[in-house]
């Protein structure tokens, strides 16, 4: 292989890495940001104490969370400099000012409020601390909104022009650059993903202490010889927070996942008006369909002999799903040049995991349903082991989504105006080698400690009286605030106890 086809394989590679470890933390930070400020919501509606033990327990994950997904983050900008810097050339005048609108509006939100939301529950009135939540959670909304709508351009480019010097540029109104074709699909698919994703890391945790409750209530009775059933409920209610956690997420499973297939169809519609090839890899149609396309459910893609080995297919179902008729005709990649389609196999095959994993996590919230509708949603220790077990699912999707999305996008960049091997920056092969290792190095160490210890955080069940993200007191010189102002004669207001308006 070519010295510079090596650079760009490894440029690639080296985005694709870290931008799949940034995928993750966002698309759980955006989800658990909106599910701390309905805790936090329902607290000061309700007045019930579980609330206030989760928002607690779920702040001080969303911590951790939230700083790696920003330190990932801006390693990622970088790369536009170092390894894309003929991207950053030619699409910066459009791709630039809405990187910028996202730090603007989004970034500042967040770290505008970041700390009082973090620290301030008992330094400030409640009505304050909820607001500095809810401008967290529109910052990370809003966050999605702008880099999504920069992706969402590269993929269908609207409201464009090229310059004298080679450049993409605003022609006319910013907002078909915004709102370009894909974007309204992409932004709602995405973030119900996020949503999606917390909810299934909620309801593992809740459904492991569930669990871990259960046989500690069996191993109690066992050892005093008490005649209660194994696994009856708990009269003292200690696993209330993880009965509240789990209802919650199976809820949002529930009534979220169906709306999700729902538009994840009308994305492939739209995807397939926009982009159809990548579509035709996604599923695998090689051969034009005159009569109708069938629907590859499994098989083995060939690029080399343009063929799907072992296919199991049901006819006539992908041209009843894409055209609503079943015998409408369907393209095949032959009538697309080799050099313009994707690599087949990845999309195909990560298209398949998306999917299957959304009707799992449909599966999921039907069955929470049915334990729900007969009063064993809390009693039903197979449920809590497929929660458990679909906990991770949401990341798995989401990254097998930006990899079907982005990977059928090839070989351009920016669809149909800027090839990929043109975009990237004169670099030799060894300078991204040594960065690339030297990233693989570093995220697995850093992220990894930092998983490592939010899982041991939801390893341990809510219990009330949770402390908030730990705070540091004020000091000069040895001299606290409460010992100051008892010394100076003035002694601290009791409206600004704990929980104070």
């Amino acid at each position: 292989m070519p010295d510079a086809e090596t650079a760009l394989l490894l440029a690639r590679l080296q985005f694709a890495f870290t931008v799949s470890f940034h995928f993750i933390f966002p698309a759980f930070s955006i989800g658990l940001a909106s599910y701390l400020a309905v805790l936090e919501g329902l607290w000061l509606k309700t007045g019930k104490t579980v609330y206030l033990t989760l928002f607690k327990y779920w702040l001080k994950i969303f911590a951790i969370a939230f700083a790696m997904g920003v330190v990932s983050g801006i390693v990622m900008s970088y790369q536009f400099g170092t390894n894309w810097s003929v991207f950053s050339d030619k699409a910066g005048p459009i791709i630039g000012p809405l990187m910028a609108y996202e730090v603007l509006t989004a970034f500042f939100l967040e770290a505008g409020f970041l700390g009082v939301m973090l620290f301030g529950l008992e330094r400030v009135g409640k009505k304050l601390h909820f607001l500095a939540t809810l401008m967290v959670a529109a910052g990370t909304a809003m966050s999605a909104f702008w880099i999504l709508s920069v992706n969402s351009w590269m993929q269908t480019p609207s409201g464009w022009a090229v310059n004298a010097a080679g450049q993409f540029v605003p022609a006319g109104s910013w907002i078909d650059i915004i709102f370009n074709p894909s974007f309204p699909y992409r932004l709602v698919h995405t973030v119900i993903a996020a949503y999606l994703t917390t909810a299934l890391v909620v309801g593992g945790v809740g459904a492991w202490h569930l669990l871990k409750a259960r046989r500690g209530r069996a191993t109690s009775a066992a050892g005093s010889g008490a005649s209660a059933a194994a696994g009856s409920p708990d009269p003292a209610g200690r696993d209330q927070g993880a009965r509240t956690m789990f209802s919650m997420a199976m809820w949002m499973a529930a009534l979220v996942a169906p709306v999700q297939i729902f538009v994840g169809d009308l994305h492939g519609l739209n995807t397939y008006e926009h982009q159809p090839i990548k579509v035709l890899a996604m599923e695998g149609h090689f051969e034009a369909s005159p009569d109708g396309a069938p629907l590859i459910l499994f098989g083995i893609p060939d690029d080399d002999a343009e063929t799907i080995h072992a296919a199991v297919k049901i006819p006539k179902l992908s041209s009843l799903i894409l055209e609503h008729d079943p015998d409408a005709p369907m393209p095949g990649l032959k009538m697309v040049p080799k050099e313009d389609r994707p690599p087949v196999g990845i999309v195909f095959w990560s298209f398949r995991v998306m999917v299957g994993l959304g009707f799992l996590m449909l599966a999921l919230g039907l069955w929470s349903v049915w334990a729900r509708m007969r009063g064993r949603l809390y009693e039903w220790p197979l449920l809590h082991r497929f929660a458990i077990l679909m906990g991770p699912a949401g990341f798995v999707a989401v990254i097998a989504g930006w990899i079907t999305t982005e990977v059928g996008r090839q070989p351009w960049v920016i669809y149909h105006l800027l090839r990929t091997r043109d975009a990237v920056s004169p670099i030799a092969t060894p300078g991204v080698t040594g960065s690339l290792i030297a990233f693989v190095i570093v995220y697995f160490t850093v992220f990894a400690a930092g998983t490592i210890y939010i899982l041991k955080l939801m390893a341990k069940p809510p219990r009330e009286g949770e402390p908030a993200p730990a705070k540091a007191p004020i000091r000069t010189a040895g001299i606290t605030p409460a010992s100051s102002m008892s010394r100076s004669g003035i002694e601290p207001r009791p409206d600004r106890a704990e929980g104070a308006e």
